[in-house]
């Protein structure tokens, strides 16, 4: 199997699997960067050990490429470019900017042409972030285990205004599963630190979390939050060693050989597929609003 993509890669690798956003305007218009540089801002969610970083180019809110460039030069994590992205050219922008991933949003493309677009995005070495609202949208992508697929838990025909329906991505959960990816993510509505705990703890693998974070008066205490609401985490790539029990002093220890025990080999064991962003943002030519 091919290897992951780095972004891809770091999502399954982390600890605190979020990917934390920079958005300039929430769906209403609000002002989300409140006087603060799109690039302080992501250094910000990387010292916060963010393992990859969403950037919104979209006019829908407020961005620009030049918010990517701008993150792209002054972090070392991954980066997600996400915009209404339809034709090629925009993929091979994307990747001269640094980025290393690209929204596919299947509501707006018919299906080949989002197999071809995630087709574009492997082979400039970029993540297929493909963000669905419907299981059938995530049927049939191509090396699957290479995408991200990332249920959006907002109404993309109304621009994102609504509460969104964190349901959305309980009920997908298991259809985006059965896709192939080995990275499930549940994008946007995610508001509170016990609401995003929660999803991961149903099965999602990462979490895209953007206008929370950015309202946050702290995102360190918001992190602490989150962090207190999860299970003790495990390392990934470990599993957890089994408790020991301690022999009292006043058992008498055995003399002498002692037969050896039955065989208690255990097969090797494996980590379960990981299980889990991101909104739609910016308008596209000839995408429909």
């Amino acid at each position: 199997m091919t290897q992951p993509l780095p972004f891809l890669s770091a999502l399954l690798g982390a600890e605190r699997p979020l990917i934390m956003e920079v958005k300039a305007r929430d769906a209403q218009g609000g002002n989300l960067l409140r006087g603060r540089a799109p690039g302080d801002l992501a250094a910000a969610y990387e010292r916060s050990g963010a393992p990859c970083v969403s950037v919104v180019t979209g006019r829908w809110f407020g961005g620009s490429a030049a918010m990517l460039t701008e993150v792209t030069a002054r972090i070392r994590v991954p980066v997600l470019l996400k915009d209404f992205v339809t034709r090629r050219d925009q993929i091979a922008a994307a990747a001269s900017a640094g980025a290393s991933a690209v929204l596919l949003t299947a509501a707006l493309l018919p299906p080949e042409s989002l197999h071809g677009l995630a087709r574009e995005c492997q082979e400039y070495g970029l993540t297929p972030f493909v963000e669905i609202t419907r299981a059938e949208e995530a049927v049939g992508l191509p090396d699957p285990h290479r995408c991200v697929i990332a249920v959006n838990n907002k109404d993309i025909t109304a621009r994102e205004r609504d509460a969104g329906d964190l349901d959305r991505s309980r009920v997908l959960l298991s259809a985006v599963r059965a896709a192939g990816t080995l990275c499930p993510v549940s994008a946007s509505a995610v508001s509170s630190p016990e609401a995003a705990a929660g999803l991961l703890a149903e099965g999602y693998a990462a979490l895209l979390v953007g206008t929370a974070l950015l309202r946050a008066p702290s995102v360190e205490a918001w992190l602490r939050e989150f962090d207190a609401c999860r299970p003790r985490a495990v390392v990934p790539g470990t599993i957890p060693a089994p408790a020991t029990a301690s022999v009292p002093p006043s058992v008498p220890v055995p003399v002498g050989p002692v037969p050896a025990p039955p065989s208690t080999a255990v097969p090797t064991p494996t980590l379960a597929e990981p299980l889990l962003p991101a909104g739609p943002v910016a308008e596209a030519e000839g995408a429909p609003v």
